[in-house]
Protein backbone atom coordinates (compact mmCIF):
# COMPACT_ATOMS: atom_id res chain seq x y z
CA UNK A 1 0.00 0.00 0.00
CA UNK A 2 1.23 3.49 -0.89
CA UNK A 3 0.56 6.79 0.85
CA UNK A 4 1.09 10.42 -0.07
CA UNK A 5 4.23 12.39 0.74
CA UNK A 6 2.50 14.53 3.36
CA UNK A 7 1.24 11.38 5.12
CA UNK A 8 4.73 9.89 5.07
CA UNK A 9 6.10 13.08 6.62
CA UNK A 10 3.45 12.94 9.34
CA UNK A 11 4.73 9.47 10.26
CA UNK A 12 8.34 10.66 10.05
CA UNK A 13 7.62 13.63 12.31
CA UNK A 14 5.90 11.45 14.90
CA UNK A 15 8.91 9.11 15.05
CA UNK A 16 11.73 11.63 15.27
CA UNK A 17 12.68 12.05 11.61
CA UNK A 18 13.34 15.73 10.88
CA UNK A 19 11.08 17.18 8.17
CA UNK A 20 10.09 20.73 7.16
CA UNK A 21 6.92 22.14 8.68
CA UNK A 22 3.93 21.86 6.36
CA UNK A 23 0.31 20.78 5.93
CA UNK A 24 -2.01 19.35 3.31
CA UNK A 25 -4.46 21.59 1.45
CA UNK A 26 -7.40 20.75 -0.81
CA UNK A 27 -8.22 24.22 -2.17
CA UNK A 28 -6.39 27.47 -3.00
CA UNK A 29 -7.93 29.18 0.05
CA UNK A 30 -6.80 26.37 2.32
CA UNK A 31 -3.33 26.49 0.77
CA UNK A 32 -3.11 30.18 1.66
CA UNK A 33 -4.27 29.47 5.22
CA UNK A 34 -1.65 26.76 5.65
CA UNK A 35 1.08 29.03 4.25
CA UNK A 36 0.18 31.81 6.70
CA UNK A 37 0.69 29.38 9.58
CA UNK A 38 4.31 28.82 8.55
CA UNK A 39 7.13 31.03 9.82
CA UNK A 40 8.75 31.40 6.44
CA UNK A 41 9.22 33.86 3.60
CA UNK A 42 9.48 31.08 1.02
CA UNK A 43 6.90 28.36 0.52
CA UNK A 44 6.95 25.09 -1.40
CA UNK A 45 3.69 24.00 -3.06
CA UNK A 46 3.85 20.32 -4.00
CA UNK A 47 1.31 18.24 -5.92
CA UNK A 48 0.34 15.07 -4.05
CA UNK A 49 -0.08 12.01 -6.27
CA UNK A 50 1.15 8.43 -5.96
CA UNK A 51 4.00 8.82 -8.43
CA UNK A 52 7.57 10.01 -8.58
CA UNK A 53 8.99 12.58 -10.96
CA UNK A 54 6.57 15.31 -9.88
CA UNK A 55 9.22 18.02 -9.97
CA UNK A 56 10.18 17.32 -13.58
CA UNK A 57 6.47 17.32 -14.51
CA UNK A 58 5.90 20.79 -13.01
CA UNK A 59 4.26 19.55 -9.83
CA UNK A 60 6.58 21.36 -7.40
CA UNK A 61 6.50 25.15 -7.17
CA UNK A 62 8.55 27.62 -5.11
CA UNK A 63 6.42 30.56 -3.94
CA UNK A 64 8.01 33.74 -2.60
CA UNK A 65 4.77 35.28 -1.40
CA UNK A 66 1.29 34.34 -0.20
CA UNK A 67 -0.13 35.55 -3.51
CA UNK A 68 2.14 33.15 -5.37
CA UNK A 69 0.97 30.31 -3.10
CA UNK A 70 -2.61 31.01 -4.19
CA UNK A 71 -1.57 31.28 -7.84
CA UNK A 72 0.32 27.98 -7.81
CA UNK A 73 -2.43 26.21 -5.89
CA UNK A 74 -4.96 27.26 -8.55
CA UNK A 75 -2.58 26.09 -11.26
CA UNK A 76 -1.88 22.68 -9.74
CA UNK A 77 -5.25 21.59 -8.31
CA UNK A 78 -7.17 19.76 -11.01
CA UNK A 79 -4.11 19.53 -13.24
CA UNK A 80 -3.22 16.14 -14.73
CA UNK A 81 0.45 15.43 -14.07
CA UNK A 82 2.22 13.06 -16.44
CA UNK A 83 5.44 11.56 -15.08
CA UNK A 84 7.55 8.53 -15.95
CA UNK A 85 5.60 6.58 -13.31
CA UNK A 86 2.02 7.61 -14.18
CA UNK A 87 2.00 6.53 -17.81
CA UNK A 88 0.67 8.77 -20.57
CA UNK A 89 -2.76 9.06 -18.91
CA UNK A 90 -1.25 10.89 -15.91
CA UNK A 91 -2.89 11.53 -12.53
CA UNK A 92 -5.15 14.39 -11.48
CA UNK A 93 -3.89 16.52 -8.59
CA UNK A 94 -6.54 16.71 -5.85
CA UNK A 95 -4.42 17.78 -2.88
CA UNK A 96 -1.28 19.79 -2.18
CA UNK A 97 1.45 19.88 0.43
CA UNK A 98 2.29 23.43 1.48
CA UNK A 99 5.49 23.62 3.49
CA UNK A 100 8.21 26.02 4.49
CA UNK A 101 11.21 26.56 2.27
CA UNK A 102 14.70 25.83 3.54
CA UNK A 103 18.27 26.86 2.77
CA UNK A 104 19.40 23.78 0.85
CA UNK A 105 23.16 23.27 0.77
CA UNK A 106 23.36 19.75 -0.70
CA UNK A 107 20.98 16.98 -1.74
CA UNK A 108 21.39 13.27 -0.98
CA UNK A 109 19.49 10.01 -1.39
CA UNK A 110 18.59 7.68 1.51
CA UNK A 111 16.46 4.54 1.28
CA UNK A 112 15.61 1.38 3.21
CA UNK A 113 14.53 -1.67 1.20
CA UNK A 114 14.24 -5.44 1.59
CA UNK A 115 17.16 -7.10 -0.18
CA UNK A 116 15.85 -10.43 -1.49
CA UNK A 117 19.38 -11.72 -2.00
CA UNK A 118 20.25 -11.46 1.71
CA UNK A 119 16.69 -11.56 3.13
CA UNK A 120 17.59 -8.49 5.17
CA UNK A 121 16.73 -4.83 5.37
CA UNK A 122 19.36 -2.81 3.54
CA UNK A 123 20.20 0.87 3.88
CA UNK A 124 21.11 2.49 0.55
CA UNK A 125 22.52 5.98 0.15
CA UNK A 126 24.10 8.26 -2.41
CA UNK A 127 25.36 11.83 -2.59
CA UNK A 128 23.58 12.12 -5.94
CA UNK A 129 20.28 13.22 -4.40
CA UNK A 130 17.45 14.72 -6.41
CA UNK A 131 18.23 12.26 -9.23
CA UNK A 132 16.37 9.03 -9.91
CA UNK A 133 18.32 6.32 -8.08
CA UNK A 134 17.97 4.06 -11.15
CA UNK A 135 19.87 6.65 -13.19
CA UNK A 136 22.61 6.82 -10.57
CA UNK A 137 22.86 3.01 -10.50
CA UNK A 138 23.20 2.92 -14.30
CA UNK A 139 25.63 5.83 -14.75
CA UNK A 140 27.69 5.92 -11.53
CA UNK A 141 27.06 2.76 -9.47
CA UNK A 142 30.16 3.47 -7.38
CA UNK A 143 28.27 6.40 -5.82
CA UNK A 144 25.70 4.10 -4.20
CA UNK A 145 26.64 2.76 -0.78
CA UNK A 146 24.89 -0.03 1.11
CA UNK A 147 24.71 -1.34 4.66
CA UNK A 148 23.10 -4.75 5.23
CA UNK A 149 21.33 -4.73 8.60
CA UNK A 150 21.42 -7.65 11.02
CA UNK A 151 17.83 -8.28 12.16
CA UNK A 152 19.05 -9.17 15.67
CA UNK A 153 20.93 -5.93 16.35
CA UNK A 154 19.06 -3.61 13.98
CA UNK A 155 20.82 -0.69 12.32
CA UNK A 156 23.95 0.08 14.31
CA UNK A 157 25.13 3.67 14.83
CA UNK A 158 28.51 2.86 13.28
CA UNK A 159 26.75 1.73 10.09
CA UNK A 160 24.78 4.96 9.85
CA UNK A 161 27.93 6.95 10.57
CA UNK A 162 29.83 5.07 7.86
CA UNK A 163 27.06 5.86 5.36
CA UNK A 164 27.14 9.53 6.38
CA UNK A 165 30.89 9.74 5.74
CA UNK A 166 30.66 7.75 2.50
CA UNK A 167 28.13 10.16 1.00
CA UNK A 168 30.11 13.17 2.26
CA UNK A 169 27.68 14.61 4.79
CA UNK A 170 29.46 17.67 6.31
CA UNK A 171 31.25 16.74 9.56
CA UNK A 172 29.18 19.17 11.61
CA UNK A 173 25.96 17.47 10.42
CA UNK A 174 27.02 13.81 10.72
CA UNK A 175 25.43 13.27 14.14
CA UNK A 176 22.11 14.66 12.94
CA UNK A 177 22.27 12.45 9.84
CA UNK A 178 22.95 9.39 12.01
CA UNK A 179 19.99 10.24 14.24
CA UNK A 180 17.75 10.62 11.19
CA UNK A 181 18.84 7.27 9.74
CA UNK A 182 18.31 5.47 13.06
CA UNK A 183 14.82 6.98 13.36
CA UNK A 184 14.06 6.10 9.76
CA UNK A 185 15.02 2.48 10.41
CA UNK A 186 12.57 2.44 13.34
CA UNK A 187 9.84 3.68 10.99
CA UNK A 188 10.61 0.88 8.55
CA UNK A 189 10.46 -1.87 11.18
CA UNK A 190 7.66 -0.62 13.42
CA UNK A 191 5.34 0.25 10.55
CA UNK A 192 6.09 -2.92 8.55
CA UNK A 193 7.27 -1.05 5.47
CA UNK A 194 8.50 -2.50 2.21
CA UNK A 195 10.18 0.74 1.08
CA UNK A 196 11.15 3.95 2.87
CA UNK A 197 12.86 6.43 0.59
CA UNK A 198 13.94 10.07 0.89
CA UNK A 199 14.99 11.80 -2.31
CA UNK A 200 16.23 14.32 -1.57
CA UNK A 201 17.59 14.29 1.93
CA UNK A 202 19.21 17.70 2.42
CA UNK A 203 21.67 19.54 4.59
CA UNK A 204 20.80 23.18 5.25
CA UNK A 205 22.75 26.36 5.87
CA UNK A 206 21.95 25.99 9.58
CA UNK A 207 23.55 22.54 9.64
CA UNK A 208 20.26 20.65 9.86
CA UNK A 209 19.54 17.39 8.05
CA UNK A 210 15.98 17.21 6.70
CA UNK A 211 13.82 14.78 4.77
CA UNK A 212 12.52 16.92 1.92
CA UNK A 213 10.61 14.01 0.44
CA UNK A 214 8.92 10.89 1.80
CA UNK A 215 8.12 7.79 -0.19
CA UNK A 216 6.69 5.07 2.04
CA UNK A 217 5.22 1.73 0.94
CA UNK A 218 3.80 -0.84 3.34
CA UNK A 219 3.63 -4.63 3.36
CA UNK A 220 -0.04 -5.39 2.65
CA UNK A 221 0.22 -8.60 4.68
CA UNK A 222 0.92 -6.59 7.85
CA UNK A 223 -1.75 -3.91 7.46
CA UNK A 224 -4.08 -5.74 9.86
CA UNK A 225 -1.74 -4.49 12.62
CA UNK A 226 -1.89 -0.86 11.49
CA UNK A 227 -5.43 0.45 11.27
CA UNK A 228 -4.11 4.02 11.43
CA UNK A 229 -2.15 3.41 8.22
CA UNK A 230 -5.07 1.73 6.45
CA UNK A 231 -7.06 4.91 7.09
CA UNK A 232 -4.46 6.80 5.02
CA UNK A 233 -5.31 4.80 1.89
CA UNK A 234 -6.38 7.07 -0.97
CA UNK A 235 -8.66 4.97 -3.17
CA UNK A 236 -8.81 7.72 -5.80
CA UNK A 237 -5.13 7.04 -6.54
CA UNK A 238 -5.72 3.35 -7.25
CA UNK A 239 -7.12 1.44 -10.20
CA UNK A 240 -10.82 0.66 -9.66
CA UNK A 241 -10.31 -2.97 -10.65
CA UNK A 242 -7.44 -3.33 -8.19
CA UNK A 243 -9.63 -1.92 -5.41
CA UNK A 244 -12.41 -4.36 -6.27
CA UNK A 245 -9.91 -7.25 -6.36
CA UNK A 246 -8.64 -6.40 -2.88
CA UNK A 247 -12.17 -6.83 -1.50
CA UNK A 248 -12.05 -10.52 -2.47
CA UNK A 249 -8.40 -11.06 -1.47
CA UNK A 250 -7.32 -11.23 -5.11
CA UNK A 251 -3.94 -9.90 -6.21
CA UNK A 252 -4.62 -7.88 -9.38
CA UNK A 253 -2.48 -5.47 -11.37
CA UNK A 254 -3.72 -3.95 -14.61
CA UNK A 255 -1.37 -4.06 -17.61
CA UNK A 256 -1.73 -2.76 -21.18
CA UNK A 257 -2.31 -5.98 -23.13
CA UNK A 258 -5.43 -7.75 -24.42
CA UNK A 259 -5.17 -11.28 -22.95
CA UNK A 260 -6.67 -11.58 -19.49
CA UNK A 261 -4.89 -14.00 -17.15
CA UNK A 262 -6.28 -15.85 -14.13
CA UNK A 263 -3.67 -17.90 -12.30
CA UNK A 264 -3.02 -19.23 -8.80
CA UNK A 265 0.35 -18.33 -7.35
CA UNK A 266 2.51 -15.29 -8.09
CA UNK A 267 5.34 -17.32 -9.61
CA UNK A 268 3.02 -19.20 -11.95
CA UNK A 269 1.33 -15.92 -12.86
CA UNK A 270 4.67 -14.37 -13.86
CA UNK A 271 5.60 -17.48 -15.85
CA UNK A 272 2.20 -17.39 -17.57
CA UNK A 273 2.65 -13.78 -18.64
CA UNK A 274 6.17 -14.51 -19.89
CA UNK A 275 4.90 -17.47 -21.91
CA UNK A 276 2.11 -15.40 -23.48
CA UNK A 277 4.71 -12.79 -24.45
CA UNK A 278 6.97 -15.51 -25.83
CA UNK A 279 4.26 -16.61 -28.28
CA UNK A 280 3.53 -13.08 -29.45
CA UNK A 281 0.70 -12.15 -27.10
CA UNK A 282 0.35 -9.33 -24.59
CA UNK A 283 -1.05 -9.90 -21.07
CA UNK A 284 -3.78 -7.54 -19.89
CA UNK A 285 -3.24 -8.17 -16.21
CA UNK A 286 -1.56 -10.02 -13.38
CA UNK A 287 -4.24 -11.83 -11.39
CA UNK A 288 -3.41 -14.30 -8.62
CA UNK A 289 -6.50 -15.93 -7.09
CA UNK A 290 -4.38 -17.47 -4.34
CA UNK A 291 -4.28 -20.97 -2.96
CA UNK A 292 -7.78 -21.15 -1.51
CA UNK A 293 -10.02 -19.85 -4.27
CA UNK A 294 -13.76 -20.60 -4.06
CA UNK A 295 -16.36 -20.70 -6.80
CA UNK A 296 -17.43 -17.18 -5.78
CA UNK A 297 -13.85 -15.92 -5.85
CA UNK A 298 -13.30 -17.27 -9.37
CA UNK A 299 -16.53 -15.61 -10.55
CA UNK A 300 -15.40 -12.25 -9.16
CA UNK A 301 -12.00 -12.70 -10.80
CA UNK A 302 -13.71 -13.15 -14.19
CA UNK A 303 -15.79 -10.02 -13.63
CA UNK A 304 -12.69 -7.99 -12.78
CA UNK A 305 -10.83 -9.22 -15.87
CA UNK A 306 -13.82 -8.41 -18.08
CA UNK A 307 -14.01 -4.96 -16.51
CA UNK A 308 -11.03 -4.12 -18.71
CA UNK A 309 -12.37 -3.10 -22.13
CA UNK A 310 -9.05 -4.04 -23.77
CA UNK A 311 -9.43 -7.74 -22.95
CA UNK A 312 -10.14 -9.89 -26.04
CA UNK A 313 -9.46 -13.33 -24.61
CA UNK A 314 -8.82 -15.08 -21.28
CA UNK A 315 -6.26 -17.70 -20.28
CA UNK A 316 -6.90 -19.59 -17.03
CA UNK A 317 -3.80 -21.46 -15.84
CA UNK A 318 -4.35 -23.34 -12.58
CA UNK A 319 -2.16 -25.80 -10.71
CA UNK A 320 -4.32 -27.47 -8.09
CA UNK A 321 -2.33 -28.23 -4.99
CA UNK A 322 -4.30 -27.01 -1.99
CA UNK A 323 -6.88 -25.75 -4.45
CA UNK A 324 -8.82 -28.52 -6.17
CA UNK A 325 -9.25 -28.46 -9.95
CA UNK A 326 -12.90 -29.55 -9.79
CA UNK A 327 -13.75 -26.56 -7.57
CA UNK A 328 -11.97 -24.24 -10.00
CA UNK A 329 -13.81 -25.82 -12.94
CA UNK A 330 -17.16 -25.28 -11.21
CA UNK A 331 -16.20 -21.66 -10.62
CA UNK A 332 -15.20 -21.18 -14.26
CA UNK A 333 -18.47 -22.66 -15.54
CA UNK A 334 -20.54 -20.54 -13.13
CA UNK A 335 -18.60 -17.41 -14.04
CA UNK A 336 -18.88 -17.93 -17.80
CA UNK A 337 -22.63 -18.40 -17.48
CA UNK A 338 -23.08 -15.40 -15.19
CA UNK A 339 -21.07 -12.92 -17.24
CA UNK A 340 -22.21 -14.24 -20.65
CA UNK A 341 -18.67 -14.55 -21.93
CA UNK A 342 -18.39 -13.75 -25.63
CA UNK A 343 -14.64 -14.07 -26.19
CA UNK A 344 -12.11 -16.93 -26.43
CA UNK A 345 -11.38 -18.78 -23.18
CA UNK A 346 -8.54 -21.27 -22.79
CA UNK A 347 -8.24 -23.28 -19.56
CA UNK A 348 -5.28 -25.33 -18.44
CA UNK A 349 -5.81 -27.39 -15.27
CA UNK A 350 -3.28 -29.60 -13.52
CA UNK A 351 -3.07 -31.13 -10.05
CA UNK A 352 -5.57 -32.38 -7.48
CA UNK A 353 -8.82 -33.74 -9.02
CA UNK A 354 -7.70 -32.62 -12.48
CA UNK A 355 -9.70 -35.30 -14.33
CA UNK A 356 -12.91 -34.33 -12.52
CA UNK A 357 -12.19 -30.69 -13.35
CA UNK A 358 -11.69 -31.40 -17.04
CA UNK A 359 -14.89 -33.47 -17.10
CA UNK A 360 -16.87 -30.59 -15.60
CA UNK A 361 -15.58 -28.25 -18.30
CA UNK A 362 -16.29 -30.78 -21.05
CA UNK A 363 -19.85 -31.43 -19.90
CA UNK A 364 -20.67 -27.74 -19.44
CA UNK A 365 -21.50 -27.30 -23.14
CA UNK A 366 -19.63 -24.00 -23.10
CA UNK A 367 -17.08 -22.83 -25.66
CA UNK A 368 -14.05 -23.52 -23.47
CA UNK A 369 -10.79 -24.54 -25.11
CA UNK A 370 -8.73 -26.95 -23.00
CA UNK A 371 -4.94 -27.10 -22.84
CA UNK A 372 -2.67 -29.77 -21.38
CA UNK A 373 0.40 -27.66 -20.60
CA UNK A 374 1.07 -23.95 -20.11
CA UNK A 375 2.85 -23.46 -23.43
CA UNK A 376 -0.01 -25.14 -25.29
CA UNK A 377 -2.55 -22.91 -23.54
CA UNK A 378 -0.58 -19.75 -24.22
CA UNK A 379 -0.23 -20.59 -27.91
CA UNK A 380 -3.94 -21.33 -28.21
CA UNK A 381 -5.15 -18.10 -26.57
CA UNK A 382 -2.72 -15.97 -28.58
CA UNK A 383 -3.89 -17.59 -31.83
CA UNK A 384 -7.60 -17.29 -30.94
CA UNK A 385 -7.26 -13.61 -30.07
CA UNK A 386 -5.32 -12.87 -33.26
CA UNK A 387 -8.02 -14.60 -35.36
CA UNK A 388 -10.90 -12.58 -33.88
Amino acid sequence: MNIHEYQGKEIFRSMGVAVPNGSVAFSPDEAVEKAKELESNVYVVKAQIHAGGRGKAGGVKIAKSIDEVREYAKELLGKVLVTHQTGPEGKEVKRLLVEEGCDIQKEYYIGFVIDRATDRITLMASEEGGTEIEEVAAATPEKIFKEVIDPVTGLMPYQARRIAFNINIPKESVNKAVKLMMSLYNVFVEKDCSIVEINPLVTTGEGDVLALDAKVNFDDNALFKHKDIVEMRDLEEEDEKEIEASKYDLSYIALDGNIGCMVNGAGLAMATMDTINHFGGNPANFLDVGGGATKEKVTEAFKIILGDSQVEGIFVNIFGGIMKCDVIAEGIVAAVKEVSLDMPLVVRLEGTNVEQGKQILKESGLAIESASIMADGAQKIVKLVQER
